[in-house]
This record gives C-alpha cells, sequence and structure tokens, in this order.
C-alpha cells in the first residue's frame, strides 16, 4: 500500500443541495476497529489478514506507522491487508507519523506485549477537547511496566508482564483497547474494570482470541484476559462502520430522501436509531441494513453525545446539521469531550442559529433554510456535519478542507452522487 500523500488543503468539495437521496449506499470497514486490528497484528511473527478494509486516509497512514518498525504491509486485494511483524526492529515509530492519527498509540500496547518495551510520542488526531493518555500509561504500569519519558516521548518496559485488576477512570475506547493488547501476553489473568464498550473493543477481543488470547466479557464494563505466552495469526473481516452508516442515515433524513444501508448493523446504532425515529425519521432493519426515510417535519429533539451504548460522539455533530431543519428547538450536549463544538461557526455561515453554553451544550433555535457557503471541515466529523448541511441548503456550498473527510469516509463523494447528490472534488 502506498504511504501516505502530503494533505492537500486546496482540495474541496462542490456541492448543490436541495436533491432528496435514494437508493443505496455499502457501508465500508470501520475506522475505528481495521486501525487497532492492524496494531493487534504486530503481536505476532506470523502474518494476519485483515478483510473489508476501507481506504481511507487514516489506514494509509496506519500502514506507514506499522512499516517504521519493520513490519510489512501488502494489500493483497481491493479491501484486503495482510500485515506480517516477523522482524520487528524499532520499540515504536517515529514522531512524524505519530502526529498524524491517535491510533498510532496503540503499537505501544502491541509492542510493550511482544517485546518488552515500547515508546511512542504524543499521539495525533482530531482537536476534539482534551484526551488524555492517562488510562493507558496506568494500565501498562499495573502490568508491571516501568512508564518514563524521553525527551517528547512515553517509554514504557517490562521485563515481566503481570496480570492485574486494572479500574479505568473513564471507559476510554483505546485505553480498554491499549491494555487489551499488553495484557493478552501478561502472566496470569488481567481484569478491566469500567472497561469501554464500544462493538470496535469486542471486535478487537474477537480477532486476539482468533489469535490465540483468552479474553472474555469485551462489550461489557469487565473484560477478563488470560495471558498467553504467544499469538499466531489469524483472518478477520472488519466489522461495518457504524459512524459511516449513521452520517448515510442522516444524509437520507436531512434531504428527504430514502436510502438502503447495506451492511449496516442496527444494534451497533441503538441510540442513533432511536432518536431518529423520536424525531420523525422512518427506520426498517432489514436483513442486511437497514432503510431510513423521511417524507414529513422533523420534530425537536434532545441529544446527548456519551460512552457506549449511548450515541456516539462522532454523530453528535451530523445530528446537529439534522436539526437545524427541525421544527423547534433542540438541544445537544456532548458529555464525551469538551471542544467538539467547533463547528457551530460553520454552520452558522449557512444560516443556522444555533447557540453555544459552557462549550459543551448546543441549543439550535429553530428551523432554518440553509444557504450555501463557503466553510472549513474542521475535523472529520464536523466535515461530515457540513456535507450533510450542504446536502439540504439551497444553493451551491464550497467546503475546504476535506482532507479531513478522507480520513474517515471511503469515496464519500462517489457514494453520494450514486445516490442523487450532486457533488463534485475539485
Amino acid at each position: 500500500m502506498q504511504t501516505p500523500a502530503l494533505r492537500n488543503s486546496t482540495a474541496h468539495f462542490e456541492i448543490e443541495g436541495g436533491r432528496p437521496l435514494t437508493g443505496e449506499v455499502r457501508i465500508s470497514g470501520g475506522k475505528n476497529a481495521v486501525l487497532p486490528a492492524m496494531a493487534a497484528a504486530l503481536l505476532t511473527p506470523e502474518p494476519c489478514v485483515i478483510e473489508n478494509v476501507p481506504s481511507i486516509q487514516d489506514v494509509r497512514f496506519m500502514t506507514a506507522i506499522i512499516e517504521s518498525l519493520s513490519a510489512t504491509v501488502e494489500q493483497t486485494g481491493e479491501e484486503t491487508l495482510v500485515v506480517r511483524a516477523d522482524s520487528l526492529t524499532e520499540s515504536g515509530p517515529p514522531g512524524s507519523l505519530v502526529s498524524n492519527i491517535r491510533a498510532s498509540f496503540l503499537t505501544m500496547g502491541a509492542l510493550l506485549g511482544r517485546q518488552g518495551e515500547a515508546s511512542c510520542n504524543f499521539p495525533g488526531g482530531d482537536v476534539v477537547g482534551q484526551r488524555p493518555i492517562d488510562t493507558h500509561l496506568a494500565g501498562f504500569a499495573a502490568l508491571g511496566a516501568t512508564i518514563g519519558v524521553d525527551g517528547d516521548r512515553f517509554t514504557a518496559q517490562a521485563g515481566h508482564l503481570r496480570g492485574a485488576r486494572i479500574f479505568m477512570d473513564y471507559p476510554s475506547v483505546l485505553g480498554t483497547e491499549n491494555v487489551m493488547l499488553a495484557a493478552c501476553r501478561a502472566e496470569g489473568r488481567t481484569v478491566i474494570v469500567n472497561a469501554a464498550m464500544e462493538p470496535e473493543v469486542v471486535f478487537l477481543g474477537e480477532m486476539l482470541n482468533r489469535m490465540g488470547a483468552r479474553i472474555s466479557g469485551a462489550g461489557t464494563h469487565s473484560i477478563e484476559i488470560d495471558g498467553v505466552g504467544e499469538l499466531h495469526g489469524c483472518t478477520i473481516r472488519v466489522i461495518p462502520d457504524r459512524i459511516e452508516a449513521g452520517t448515510y442515515a442522516v444524509a437520507a433524513a436531512i434531504t428527504q430522501g430514502d436510502l438502503v444501508l447495506r451492511e449496516a448493523r442496527p444494534r451497533d446504532m441503538d441510540a442513533l436509531l432511536a432518536k431518529l425515529g423520536e424525531a420523525g425519521v422512518t427506520v426498517q432493519e432489514l436483513p442486511d441494513g437497514i432503510r431510513v426515510s423521511r417524507s414529513g417535519p422533523l420534530r425537536p429533539i434532545h441529544v446527548q453525545a456519551l460512552p457506549y451504548p449511548g450515541l456516539a460522539t462522532d454523530m453528535q455533530a451530523p445530528i446537529a446539521a439534522l436539526l437545524t431543519q427541525a421544527d423547534g428547538t433542540s438541544y445537544i450536549h456532548e458529555r464525551v469531550f469538551d471542544n467538539r463544538l467547533r463547528y457551530v461557526d460553520e454552520l452558522r455561515k449557512m444560516g443556522a442559529e444555533i447557540i453555544t453554553v459552557s462549550g459543551t451544550t448546543a441549543v439550535i433555535l429553530r428551523q432554518t433554510a440553509l444557504a450555501g457557503s463557503a466553510v472549513r471541515a474542521l475535523d472529520v466529523r464536523a466535515g461530515a456535519a457540513l456535507v450533510l448541511a450542504a446536502l439540504a441548503a439551497r444553493g451551491r456550498t464550497s467546503i475546504h478542507d476535506i482532507y479531513h473527510l478522507d480520513r474517515g469516509y471511503a469515496r464519500l463523494d462517489e457514494k453520494l452522487r450514486g445516490v442523487g447528490a450532486a457533488i463534485e472534488r475539485c
């Protein structure tokens, strides 16, 4: 696979709004599932085959990170990667690569479990507020690692990892996954209390078990891990991206369209689908996905972004775009990150009437006729909110800095054109 290209800050989307979206969209593999899977492959010298890999920039970033450790990543099919880490020579990736994505920090847990030492700079990613790594480091320390700082890099060293009972102050998804990666090679039993419950954590547990780990309880707040001496390769298919599915569900709703989302898993999207129904959107579960449509008015609702099974924080901005079309006042409360309402100023440029309170609550005052404007994608999900608003707006919208969207959405413009959107990448 090719290494990441430089960000193209001049590329932008041109969207002509006002067209209902109809047809079918196939949901790609999950961004937040494939990146931990790639890190997990570092735990064994045997090849790991990962299928249903989305064509997104974050996968290319993670590929470069893994290859910097002297592992190989081979693309053997359009959506298949083979990761082979049979000759690791480094304790961690260079800082220049780590700054691209937060999931880079998962190499710490994998390398610590595999070779007893690991290092990594503070990870990059979207600027959505405080995202401390305390839970990661505290988990490594509980397993017997010595944590240090070498310049601008965190280090972890352990002659021998031992299982422990680990309480997480916050159910961090990456923190849970990082401890899982290290603990599956520790001697004895590890219990992660107050673990993250997200479907992506369940998926990682399944992959590690296929590699020979002994993990139970993934998907609950208490995960038990009995350490094993070695792990082997496996083949696994990445679960569908519930955030991509949610974004297209909102696209159907905001355009008064009718979309079938193939391979979407409704049980991973309970909170979102419940809120869509509350707002007046019709959701039908299908044997191989969901159908989302709207023909009547949108009702105002109250929304809270919470750890799973609550509404995903990644869906908070797209829901805000939808609620600009609701007949009344809606409230959105962000309970996960403290700086995730930056997109509000961009929606205001399109005519949305939104006020923010304490940086974590958005009040959408009333239904507004959105109008095309020039706006900027400030992060992956803020960019998705602007695309959704543009699809419903009168006139033409120019969305700049779309490299953020390319990090998390596979062929977004192509998929939208396929269901009737007037969108071009310029």
